[in-house]
């Protein structure tokens, strides 16, 4: 690897953990995902599970 590239590299990766110090992370419990990671496993199965787009949804008479 050429010293441009390895520099320009370690100049990318550091950008990127400045970006990622800057990010407030929060704690999420486990059980918060399950939903989620349901409605994707079930979701081909079952058409409710999924969301639909507000102007998609022909069902509904348009709001005038």
């Amino acid at each position: 690897v050429s010293s441009g590239a390895s520099r320009s590299t370690c100049q990318s990766l550091m950008e990127q953990l400045r970006l990622e110090v800057g990010v407030e992370r929060i704690m999420v419990s486990p059980g918060a995902s399950e939903p989620h990671h349901y409605r994707v496993q079930k979701g081909c199965q079952n058409a409710l599970l999924l969301c639909v787009p507000v102007g998609s949804y022909s069902c509904l008479e348009p709001r005038s």
